[in-house]
């Protein structure tokens, strides 16, 4: 149990943040509109942003809930895992084709791609 916790706090935080050839999302709208009818997927993780501020999906076997709010140009979460709080982390989203990239602490941190799939 133990090492899947790490697994996934390894998967959604890998790698340093850099944004080659990323656009930056910056505002709500254009937020919502890309999550619109999708799901954020990357092995192991199926997720949905809903419009009314919810994130609901499944990781390697567990549910996971939460809630957002986009804040000064951030998209704001808190998230738990099964029973596990992950915590509030204000992130950076960039988006490439149908890849988005999240990046933690304002964009200063590491960050996950996700797939955009539906819609």
């Amino acid at each position: 149990m133990r090492f899947l916790s790490l697994t996934l706090a390894t998967l959604l935080l890998i790698m340093p943040a850099h944004a080659d050839g990323f656009k930056q999302i910056q505002n709500k709208d254009t937020f919502t509109s890309l999550m619109n009818g999708r799901e954020l997927t990357r092995f192991g993780i199926n997720l949905v942003v809903t419009s009314d501020g919810r994130i609901d999906g499944r990781a390697f076997g567990r549910a996971v809930t939460g809630a957002w709010r986009w804040q000064g140009g951030y998209f704001c979460r808190d998230l738990y895992w099964g029973a596990r709080d992950l915590g509030a982390n204000c992130q950076m989203v960039k988006l490439q084709g149908r890849t988005i990239r999240f990046i933690s602490d304002r964009g200063n941190g590491q960050f996950a791609d996700l797939q955009l799939k539906g819609g």
